[in-house]
């Protein structure tokens, strides 16, 4: 049996392409995505950098835990790695199971750290 070779046909090449990029634009609309063109690839509690190497260990934490929150300027997102995102939830549920904090407890102050706060005034100094 003799198979014959079938031509290629232009227009389903072209209808795959065009629906690859449908696809495409459709995930990078969602919120992960979003967030990494809009901020650093840094950790924002431990400041680790990433590339896109080991970026699939990089998370979005919703700051204000509603994953349906996700304001478009990214206002409730923070990237963090995935060991801190961890860990922030983790204090979430220990909060929870001892019912808040009793007499003598401390309680973490959140991060404050912000790594690149004044990063712009140092590159308009260089131009």
């Amino acid at each position: 049996m003799t198979r014959k070779k079938k031509k290629s046909d232009p227009g389903k090449l072209d209808s795959v392409v065009a629906q690859a990029r449908r696809e495409q634009d459709r995930r990078a609309m969602g919120y992960r995505e979003q967030a990494l063109k809009l901020y650093p690839w840094v950790c924002g509690r431990c400041a680790r950098e990433f590339t896109h190497v080991n970026l699939q260990e990089l998370t979005v934490h919703h700051r204000d835990g509603d994953h349906d929150n996700n304001p478009p300027d990214g206002s409730n997102w923070e990237l963090l790695c995935i060991y801190c995102h961890d860990n922030e939830h983790s204090r979430y549920l220990e909060q929870a199971r001892h019912g808040g904090q009793g007499q003598g407890d401390s309680v973490d102050a959140p991060a404050t750290f912000r790594p690149f706060t004044g990063l712009d005034a140092l590159l308009k100094g260089r131009q």
